[in-house]
């Protein structure tokens, strides 16, 4: 394991531990959260720790071609009432998010430093929101990083009602152009929407 300093670098990524800790340490500032997500990491961490980033091995992603749209699915998406928006309200994506519990972790992840730095990217234009909205109330939604390379790194969804979230990444792959979405690590959720697991060796090849 590496430990950061003042420095925009990262150790390849073939360093990680085998649960995928990569390094500790360092800031987030846009430099270094663009350089993660070009080079394959994340940060993921409790507020109260050291900033942790991550390559896990494998890599959860969905191919947007895959994507599983389930009878049920198809007709929520043809009657519902539900509207989809991109970056109409980031912020309010990111908290509600906040609320949400990540797998495999207690409590929220999204800590005050992680909204204000996402909050940050999103106004540089590299954080995407897709919200949805049920009669002007937002019921659902997710946020993600794009670099520019074809990839869509999702990093968090959320849904206060029954479908809003499959709505929102669905509608949102429907109607863009990215080669691959990076799921980062396994959930039953994508799994059931069509998500897979690829050797970390490959899924760096996208990146390119």
């Amino acid at each position: 394991m590496h430990f950061l300093n003042q420095d925009i670098a990262f150790p390849d990524v073939s360093e990680a531990t085998k649960e995928g800790i990569l390094a500790v340490g360092g800031d987030l500032s846009p430099e270094r959260l663009l350089l993660a997500y070009q080079s394959g990491i994340f940060p993921w961490f409790d507020d109260e720790e050291p900033i942790v980033w991550w390559s896990p091995d494998p890599r959860f992603v969905l191919f947007p071609q895959n994507i599983k749209v389930s009878k049920s699915m198809k007709q929520v998406l043809r009657n519902t009432s539900f509207e989809v928006t991109i970056n109409k309200d980031f912020e309010a994506v990111i908290s509600n998010c906040a609320l949400m519990k990540r797998y495999g972790q207690q409590g929220t992840w999204i800590s005050p430093s992680m909204k204000s730095a996402y909050t940050q990217l999103h106004t540089l234009g590299y954080a995407i929101s897709v919200e949805v909205w049920l009669n002007n109330e937002l019921v659902g939604g997710l946020y993600g990083i794009d670099v520019g390379n074809g990839v869509f790194c999702g990093e968090s969804m959320f849904s206060k009602v029954s479908n809003a979230s499959k709505v929102a990444l669905i509608i949102f792959i429907q109607n863009s152009n990215y080669k691959l979405i990076d799921c980062q690590v396994y959930t039953n959720h994508l799994d059931s929407l069509g998500a897979e697991d690829m050797p970390r060796a490959e899924f760096m090849t996208y990146l390119k």
